[in-house]
């Protein structure tokens, strides 16, 4: 073949996977924006988001949910995150016991229902 009309056939095809790859870009956008579990599974929360959500009233205050979890087990607050997990917006606040264990409490953020407690090994 030619080297004019293989770089003709090299060009054609580079041209059809741009033209693929541009197709799928949309779908991909739209899964990840979208509230689809597949794209949100598990994400965390920053600061500012966890504040707007409190401000409109969508999810509890986290030192509400901290207060509880130490009536349950009198100790030392470590650490809590907020995220996104199977379609609703979870606590996770690790304290330490007086008696040094390292508890996990879990607690969906917009009902302050406890999900779960774990004892971290």
């Amino acid at each position: 073949m030619p080297a004019a009309a293989r770089s003709c056939v090299t060009s054609e095809i580079t041209e059809k996977r741009r033209s693929v790859s541009a197709a799928w870009l949309p779908l991909a956008l739209v899964l990840a924006l979208s509230g689809s579990p597949f794209a949100w599974a598990g994400r965390d929360i920053g600061h500012d988001e966890a504040l707007y959500l409190v401000e409109q009233g969508v999810i509890l205050p986290l030192q509400t949910l901290i207060d509880d979890a130490l009536r349950r087990f009198p100790g030392r607050f470590l650490e809590a995150e907020l995220e996104w997990d199977d379609g609703r917006y979870v606590y996770e606040i690790e304290i330490v016991t007086e008696g040094r264990r390292v508890i996990e409490l879990e607690y969906d953020a917009v009902t302050g229902q406890l999900l779960d407690i774990d004892e971290d090994d």
